[in-house]
């Protein structure tokens, strides 16, 4: 169990993130976080570009779950609901026993899955804890202060991922 918070790639967003891309790491089990990677915090359901965008992945066999540290009652909920896609919302990242949990309900290893999210210190730390590929997005917005700081203090981990994509 790693306790880097360097994540292991680096990209601007989910569509970044292409079957392909996936299929080369090894990766057919995809653990997705909802507010600010998959959606702005204000959006309850996926655009029609996340929609097509997650058929796409598993068109290809690629597994798509949702994880989410989400405390609001119905958002994650009826988000996953639109995507037709299994979650677990309260998920207690960083530590990695939502993502071990998800994994074994799929019958997944560590090496066949990843997680992508906006945040170095809760996803990437879990992913890494939990021995899987760390994926981190540029957050969606970055409305208040709060945001713009935790972001500022996590660039430089940004900086020190192995792979980055444009």
């Amino acid at each position: 169990m790693s306790f880097s918070l360097i994540p292991k790639l680096v990209v601007p967003d989910i569509f970044y993130v292409t079957p392909e891309l996936l299929r080369q790491k090894g990766i057919t089990f995809l653990l997705l976080d909802l507010d600010n990677t998959l959606a702005p915090y204000s959006e309850d359901m996926p655009s029609e570009q996340v929609l097509a965008w997650v058929a796409e992945l598993r068109a290809s066999g690629i597994e798509v779950f949702m994880i989410s540290n989400s405390r609001k009652s119905r958002r994650a909920d009826d988000y996953a609901a639109a995507c037709d896609m299994l979650f677990i919302k309260r998920a207690g990242k960083p530590n990695p026993r939502a993502l071990h949990a998800a994994m074994e309900q799929f019958g997944k290893r560590p090496e066949e899955s990843a997680l992508m999210g906006d945040q170095i210190f809760t996803d990437s730390l879990a992913a890494n804890r939990a021995g899987i590929l760390s994926i981190v997005v540029r957050p969606i917005e970055m409305k208040n202060l709060f945001f713009r700081l935790r972001y500022g203090l996590e660039k430089p981990l940004r900086a020190l991922s192995k792979e980055k994509l444009q």
